[in-house]
């Protein structure tokens, strides 16, 4: 998967409200929303609204602003959610990058999951 930009894939739809969604929190330059399918108690969505298609592409062409945008906006929904070390037990938050990092939107996003033990992140090689 290149940098190239897809702006036919569903978060690119639901930034153009073409799709609706469950907003948890939106700023000027991230927005944040419910999963479908949850696979723990919180399971939150949080993207930039610019066309990145992976964290390293966001982290090499994105403005400072978005960067501390988008940062501080994943710091609030973890607070908001209740899953922060300072509020709780902690969260887990997952970036897929690629074909080998089971990327399925070729949009940046991260997943905040929380609200229960999560178990090991990827099994050991057998």
């Amino acid at each position: 998967m290149a940098y190239a930009y897809d702006d036919q894939n569903i978060f690119a739809k639901i930034l153009r409200g073409e799709i609706p969604n469950t907003t948890v929190l939106e700023t000027e330059h991230t927005l944040a929303f419910r999963d479908l399918y949850p696979q723990a108690p919180v399971h939150v969505l949080v993207i930039p609204k610019g066309p990145y298609v992976s964290y390293d592409h966001f982290a090499e062409r994105a403005s400072d602003a978005e960067i501390v945008d988008y940062t501080r906006a994943i710091g609030e929904v973890c607070k908001m959610e209740g899953v922060s070390i300072d509020a709780a037990d902690g969260f887990r938050m997952i970036s897929n990058a690629g074909e080998h990092g089971v990327q399925e939107v070729p949009h940046l996003h991260v997943h905040i999951l929380g609200g229960r033990r999560l178990g090991r992140m990827v099994p050991p090689e057998s």
